[in-house]
This record gives structure tokens, C-alpha cells and sequence, in this order.
């Protein structure tokens, strides 16, 4: 995926999936085969909402970013091995994380990190392979984190 900053535009489409807990948005971005669909279905069985899958608009607005999915994809996602699903969805969703999927993460307890997408700075985390990696994320969207 292009990671430069696209500061001067205001809509983007990107090779990404996104979820919506609690009314905050999860980026989730990462190669072909990376696994963002995969982990967009672990988290929609905890009750996570799809926002888009495959392709991501990401608009920027006075005070936020917002995620949605282009018209021809809502509410489908990609189940491999099964076939494209159909899914809950929010229409769009405030982005309040990124999560970069081509990016282990190596510390217990990571610092806090951002990455700049439309001229703003989110917050951004890195995979994790572990089973509770889903729940942690669920819990980041409708807690925060402590610094």
C-alpha cells in the first residue's frame, strides 16, 4: 500500500479493511495475503461493525477522518475458503486507529506511535500475532489506551 501522506487531498481510496467499534474507526491496512480480512471477521464475531473491506475511502472532514466503503462493495467482506460474506455494516465510521499488519510487533508494551494519513496524525499499532490480538483491538477501540 502507498504510505505517503496525501496531505493535499481530502478522499482517498486505499487497499485496506475497516471496522467500527463503539463509534471509532480501525484502519486496517497490510499486503495481499496479510490477513486484514481475516482479522476484520475475528473482530466482527466480538461485535465489531464492517466498514469496507479490500477498499477503504478514507475523507477527511473539519474534524476528522471518516472511513466508508465504495458503493459497489458495502456490507461484503471476503471470507477466504468460504466465498464473500455478507456482513453488518456502518455507513462510515471517525478512524481513530491504524493497524499496519506488515509490521510485527516486538514489545510487550509498545510505545505510543502515529503515522500520518491525510495531513493528520493517528494512531497506529503493529501486528501482533496472538489469538487475543482481535480482543485487544476491540478493547483499544472502546477503551483507549493508557500512555
Amino acid at each position: 500500500m502507498d504510505r505517503q501522506d496525501h496531505s493535499d487531498q481530502t478522499r482517498i481510496t486505499l487497499h485496506a479493511s475497516a471496522v467500527c467499534v463503539a463509534g471509532r474507526g480501525l484502519l486496517i491496512r497490510g499486503a495481499s495475503g496479510a490477513g486484514k480480512s481475516s482479522l476484520a471477521l475475528a473482530m466482527l464475531a466480538l461485535g465489531a461493525d464492517l466498514v469496507a473491506d479490500d477498499r477503504v475511502v478514507v475523507s477527511q472532514m473539519p474534524d476528522q477522518l471518516r472511513l466508508s466503503a465504495p458503493p459497489t462493495i458495502l456490507g461484503m467482506i471476503e471470507a477466504r475458503g468460504v466465498g464473500i460474506l455478507s456482513a453488518t455494516t456502518v455507513a462510515d465510521c471517525p478512524l481513530a486507529a491504524i493497524v499496519d499488519l506488515d509490521v510485527v510487533e516486538t514489545e510487550r508494551l509498545p510505545p505510543m506511535r502515529e503515522d500520518r494519513l491525510l495531513g493528520r496524525s493517528i494512531p497506529l499499532l503493529h501486528n501482533f500475532a496472538s489469538p487475543h490480538f482481535p480482543a485487544a483491538l476491540m478493547q483499544y477501540l472502546k477503551g483507549g489506551r493508557k500512555a
